[in-house]
């Protein structure tokens, strides 16, 4: 079921499957509800799944002032997603800058939050020579995006090393079921989500993970080093957390192997009820 709603004066798409606890589940940059797709059956048997399109992307609102884009009004939003739908308390998954955005959610809204699974995310930036580097190079991209079509955007977006291993883990269908997705796209919002939420920006969470008493699950795939090492700093900084690294994936580990990370997925929720 696809449904619009509007939250806090912006109209969002969601999109909902299943039955059983319910398992919000938000998307990356230049991403949808689509990217769930693949592992849909797999987790609607046991679960309500809720996969809205994020502020600026898909079918949801692009407003055009960069800081309703920002952590807390996003956040807030997703709070009163969950009112709408008469949900207490929730599963949450983010994947990459909607996994910065569920670790932020579940920081500032911990009593609405049951698990957290993040998958190739991270909790910012620490420093602020960092987010100011940061920043100005989404910034740039920023304004790349609004001048050139967004054709040009995803071919350059595309040819970033980190989607490398898509080539060898994607078929050529999935490929461009993927492109379709980011070309989908509107460029406005693209630009302001790096503006408003972008990991420039944000503010850091480092600090705040020591003090997240819920069951949090790390996803990282074999192929991203990088993330890797990132989630193994965080892993030893939570309270109660579990990391997976799923073989023959990369960075969209849902997409390059979705039968192993939604297992993975599936697992973990069942073991927290």
């Amino acid at each position: 079921m696809i449904e619009m709603i509007t939250l806090n004066g912006i109209t969002y798409q969601v999109q909902q499957a299943g039955s059983g606890t319910p398992l919000l589940m938000l998307h990356g940059f230049t991403g949808t509800s689509s990217t769930w797709n693949s592992i849909q059956h797999t987790l609607q048997s046991n679960f309500h799944l809720i996969a809205p399109d994020l502020i600026g992307h898909g079918q949801t609102g692009t407003p055009d002032d960069p800081e309703r884009y920002a952590m807390q009004h996003a956040a807030a939003d997703l709070v009163a997603l969950l009112d709408h739908l008469n949900i207490d308390t929730c599963h949450l998954l983010g994947y990459s800058m909607g996994g910065r955005l569920a670790l932020y959610t579940a920081v500032h809204y911990r009593d609405r939050i049951r698990t957290l699974t993040l998958e190739s995310s991270s909790p910012g930036l620490r420093t602020e020579a960092e987010r100011n580097e940061r920043r100005e190079r989404d910034n740039t991209l920023a304004d790349r995006i609004e001048r050139d079509d967004i054709a040009a955007f995803v071919d350059f977006w595309q040819s970033l090393s980190l989607w490398a291993s898509q080539a060898d883990t994607l078929d050529a269908q999935a490929q461009a079921d993927l492109r379709t997705e980011r070309l989908s796209q509107h460029p406005k919002g693209l630009a302001n989500s790096l503006l408003g939420m972008g990991t420039g920006v944000q503010p850091s969470l480092w600090d705040h993970l020591p003090d997240l008493d819920l069951p949090v699950q790390l996803i990282v795939g074999e192929h991203d080093a990088k993330f890797i090492g990132i989630n193994q700093t965080i892993q030893t900084a939570l309270f109660d957390a579990q990391l997976t690294v799923i073989p023959n994936a990369g960075h969209t580990a849902h997409l390059e192997n979705p039968q192993a990370f939604a297992q993975t997925v599936l697992t973990f929720l069942n073991q927290h009820g």
